[in-house]
């Protein structure tokens, strides 16, 4: 495959936000790009897939079964490219001795040939867990529990296991949707770039909950304040930080609507900033909801899949942080769930679960409107996309 070279903006961002001055990170050559797919195992599919990217043309190989696992709905990758950590969204899981919980599973992982390899398995201490992160140092998985409405943080041993839980917090309250919002229901977590706090965004208590992290403990505990409140009936679902560690973003899954927010990365502090809808202006909304929000390498871009409306949102990023809706762009299939974009931040894979596939759409770098390359993968119900480059 051709090669090409991206920024390793993670390391700016890093940079940055610990107040050091900016300085140019070093060139990597990517030949190509591992693909992982978490799934729901249903509809023929087995596990987890994956497949090779080709950062130059955005075709792909066809996708291969990496390994064989109950509802993989969610996966991760290490911060060092050896291991993979799957939720298991179920309410049933193996050792759970009675409770009603989820798991979380351990990989080693080999990019280049995509093979799977399990570690072992830890109850996730709470049902249902829909969604994990990694901390930046690679000792500690975090997992949010939908069902449950709870986050566990999991210490990872050197060899890549996992640990029993260290911490685990239940989440108490309800909002005003009373089919949806009778209970918290812990939808995802994401660590900030200088791996001191992790929010957790639940869409039943319609807030985003801020706990400081120990990664060397593997410990979370609550922040003060503990957490920034959405409007009600918005319904937090995915969050996405921006690269520069000032600003973050969240798609209300509920409202079709994604909001602002600055970010105070000493204190842990979300400040609202504004809110716009996801959808065209003249779209009639027939139960449409959010499900992915990511903010493009570049800090210029955020995008947000729409479920039903079955396309991607896109939005401009200004210089401070707030947003201008630029357009939506349809996701050829039927319910999209999560996305990824690529590590060189040229294309955007859109996962159609319902459709059973993987859509490949090139980012115009300049404008950030996406344009389909014709790819398309056939993948049994994928819910997630997760990318590496392949060394």
């Amino acid at each position: 495959m051709s090669r090409i070279l991206f920024t390793a903006c993670l390391a700016m961002s890093f940079l940055s936000i610990t107040g050091r001055k900016s300085a140019m990170a070093e060139e990597k050559q990517v030949d190509s790009i591992r693909v992982y797919v978490g799934t729901y195992t249903r509809k023929g599919s087995e596990g987890i897939y994956t497949f090779e990217l080709d950062p130059q043309t955005g075709k792909a190989t066809p996708p291969q079964l990496a390994a064989k696992l109950v509802n993989p709905s969610f996966v991760a990758i290490s911060p060092s490219g050896k291991f993979l950590y799957a939720v298991n969204e179920v309410s049933n899981f193996p050792g759970a001795n009675g409770k009603k919980a989820g798991g979380v599973t351990s990989f080693s992982m080999d990019a280049k040939s995509g093979k799977l390899t399990k570690l072992n398995s830890q109850i996730s201490e709470g049902a249902g867990p829909c969604h994990l992160s990694v901390d930046h140092t690679g000792k500690c998985v975090i997992v949010a529990n939908y069902g449950g409405g709870s986050v566990a943080s999991l210490p990872v041993k050197a060899n890549g296991e996992l640990e029993s839980a260290a911490s685990f917090i239940q989440h108490e309250g309800s909002s005003v949707n009373p089919r949806r919002q009778k209970g918290p229901h812990a939808h995802s977590v994401n660590v900030d770039a200088g791996n001191n706090f992790a929010v957790v965004a639940d869409l039943g208590l319609d807030k985003l909950l801020v706990y400081k992290l120990d990664a060397k403990e593997g410990t979370l505990t609550p922040n003060d304040p503990p957490s920034v409140s959405s409007n009600p009936g918005a319904g937090p679902r995915h969050f996405s930080f921006h690269p520069n560690g000032k600003f973050a973003y969240v798609c209300n899954e509920m409202q079709s609507s994604v909001t602002a927010y600055a970010y105070d990365a000493k204190q842990g502090v979300l400040t609202s900033r504004m809110t716009l809808s996801t959808l065209p202006e003249d779209y009639e909304d027939k139960g449409n909801s959010t499900a992915e929000a990511l903010v493009h390498p570049s800090g210029k871009f955020l995008y947000v899949s729409n479920r039903v409306h079955d396309s991607i949102a896109m939005f401009q990023i200004k210089d401070d942080g707030t947003i201008k809706h630029i357009g939506n762009e349809s996701t050829q299939g039927k319910i999209p769930r999560n996305f990824g974009i690529d590590p060189t931040g040229k294309y955007l894979l859109a996962a159609n679960q319902d459709s059973n596939t993987i859509v490949v759409f090139e980012i115009d770098q300049s404008s950030g409107k996406l344009k389909s390359t014709g790819t398309v993968i056939e993948v049994p119900t994928p819910v997630c996309v997760r990318m590496t480059p392949i060394d």
